[in-house]
């Protein structure tokens, strides 16, 4: 008898517990989004805010979007804040930080807030209202209350009357018209929202019904599209062995001219040129970005850095794993266009040697180390200016040959039976599923050589020190080699890029170590004349001159910076831009065959 009634007892107490936290758990935070003048690109935002209490409450906006790692300062696009509670009385309120306001409210329980923002800055990653349709890019769009990132929350679209659709990765409220769900503030501000009359289609891939928005129009084929893009879905998930979704929304933004792509939880944003679907090397372009920010489904939203999850919307989130999380991403876009057969084995060397040009052919590699990139992304990468190609490396161009290195040594080191994706699956089910942490730098390096059964520091040594790599220690694994076919070749070279601008030509970058960085040229001096002839911008007068020169001549070119006339005398020097390509090396052993097969194979 004691036994039963101490587990009625025990029961009981769980259902008494259970209860009163249901009781006390607070309700959703309530959103209402309007469009009355989509023409004047405002979104109107109702915000019912219950179960207040103290003397005031603090609601704030986040000041970036996650992903894209610059503070954007959402804020400055709010304008008509205010407060009021359940009845219509108006409260006190007034912005106490850049992103905070703070509402008075000793003795309400339940409140209103009312807000506009202006929304008119095409990208993936920030909002977008016109009389055709809405993007509501959510950091730059929803409050929250402060240190109530975790409460639940609930967003009613009312679209303008011309608009019929809606495209989210939100959770539908049933029984609720245009009504959606995010347990968390993490998961809302994660979830963007298309509203307009965009064209939907779907595919089923990898067990997951996937929708694709296209808003703007096009020359794609939906057919193709839908049966091409379900490859890459299937391809990708194979590496993680699951798909951790039971729905994605693809947001296809087509432009006159456009690019980029921002990953979120699932769902992603994509940006296109609207005719491009029509060349083969458009429609893989086009295919390759599908692939990356799908590849973020399980790297960088998952399998992450631990700076970037919990979540600072007030500030910089700063990591040195960027060239992890794009980087390995960077890699693994055209990997997959490769293993789905879209494209060739010729056709994927010719991008894997577009990214060696990219690093290095830019002054920046031998300046600034891949881990310094993706700390310094929030006031660097994110913000260039016109020395950038002189002080900084991408992490994603890099960071995806430094993935190509990792990936040919542990097939070396395991003879052909492990591979980066092993990796990167080990560590998404370690970290994500098992742990449910980002990663340290030591983690990742740790489990990585686990998995490879070798030594990763040369890789690591590669990654926190600037300068070239060794391509041909890791190419000759698998029997190839990186030949720079403008090696022995001597072209004259002034040292600058200039563009025409209203018939005159104006200097746009100087790269470190020219001739026309030692002789004094600066960025937005205009070259007049020179060796005493006018420059026609037009007819490329400078490039003749100096293409007809030898190397170690001097030429006086005439400027004017600032309305002052100068004349410079600046010495003309071997170009240092390299030329690239994959190259087998002769004589292969039949080892290092099987092994590029390996590596290149279609899957």
């Amino acid at each position: 008898m004691n036994k039963i009634f101490i587990k009625l007892l025990s029961f009981l107490l769980i259902m008494v517990t259970t209860s009163s936290a249901e009781a006390f758990a607070p309700s959703p935070i309530r959103f209402e989004v309007s469009f009355r003048e989509p023409q004047a690109h405002y979104a109107d935002i109702k915000m019912e805010i219950d179960d207040v209490n103290g003397d005031y409450l603090d609601v704030k906006m986040p000041v970036w979007a996650p992903g894209s790692y610059l503070v954007r300062e959402f804020p400055k696009n709010v304008e008509g804040f205010e407060a009021k509670d359940a009845n219509g009385k108006a409260l006190v309120s007034k912005k106490v930080t850049k992103n905070t306001w703070r509402i008075s409210t000793k003795g309400v329980r339940d409140l209103i807030v009312n807000y506009r923002v202006y929304a008119f800055e095409v990208s993936v990653r920030t909002s977008f209202v016109d009389a055709s349709h809405a993007f509501l890019s959510p950091t730059g769009i929803f409050m929250y209350v402060d240190n109530q990132i975790n409460r639940s929350a609930e967003v009613l679209v009312n679209p303008h009357p011309s608009w019929n659709k809606i495209s989210t990765g939100l959770k539908e409220k049933e029984g609720h018209a245009n009504t959606y769900l995010a347990a968390n503030f993490d998961i809302l501000f994660d979830a963007p929202i298309e509203v307009g009359n965009q064209d939907v289609f779907h595919f089923t891939a990898a067990g997951v019904p996937h929708e694709v928005a296209m808003v703007g129009g096009g020359n794609y084929n939906k057919e193709r599209l839908s049966k091409d893009m379900a490859k890459i879905v299937e391809s990708a998930t194979k590496i993680f062995g699951e798909s951790p979704n039971d729905k994605y929304v693809f947001i296809v933004h087509n432009y006159h001219a456009g690019g980029g792509g921002l990953e979120h939880l699932n769902s992603t944003v994509l940006g296109a040129s609207r005719f491009s679907y029509g060349t083969e090397n458009g429609y893989k372009s086009f295919l390759g970005l599908v692939a990356h920010e799908y590849f973020h489904l399980w790297n960088i939203k998952r399998l992450r850095p631990e700076a970037l999850g919990p979540f600072n919307y007030d500030e910089e989130n700063y990591t040195t794993n960027l060239w992890i999380g794009e980087g390995f991403t960077a890699y693994y876009d055209n990997l997959l266009v490769r293993r789905t057969g879209f494209y060739t084995e010729d056709l994927y060397l010719q991008s894997l040697a577009a990214d060696v040009a990219a690093v290095e052919n830019r002054p920046g590699n031998q300046i600034q180390s891949l881990s310094e990139s993706s700390f310094d992304a929030w006031i660097k990468y994110y913000r260039p200016d016109e020395n950038s190609l002189n002080s900084v490396v991408s992490y994603y161009n890099k960071g995806a040959l430094i993935a190509m290195m990792t990936d040919i040594k542990i097939l070396h080191a395991t003879k052909g039976a492990k591979r980066l994706d092993d990796v990167m699956r080990e560590a998404y089910n370690t970290f994500y599923k098992e742990k449910g942490l980002g990663y340290s730098d030591a983690a990742f390096k740790a489990l990585a050589e686990k998995v490879a059964g070798t030594s990763l520091d040369d890789i690591y040594d590669l990654v926190n020190h600037a300068g070239s790599p060794d391509y041909n220690k890791y190419l000759q694994f698998v029997g190839m080699e990186l030949v720079n076919l403008n090696a022995g070749y001597e072209t004259p070279d002034l040292g600058v890029k200039t563009a025409a601008s209203e018939g005159k030509l104006i200097v746009q970058s100087v790269v470190r170590g020219g001739g026309a960085w030692d002789g004094g040229i600066n960025v937005k001096d205009e070259l007049i004349a020179i060796n005493g002839y006018r420059i026609d911008a037009a007819a490329k007068e400078l490039d003749r001159v100096i293409q007809a020169s030898k190397i170690g001549d001097s030429v006086n070119i005439l400027i004017s910076r600032d309305g002052m006339l100068k004349e410079l005398s600046v010495q003309v020097r071997a170009s240092k831009t390299g030329k690239y390509a994959f190259m087998p090396i002769e004589n292969a052993t039949a080892e290092q065959q099987q092994l590029r097969e390996k590596w290149l194979a279609e899957q």
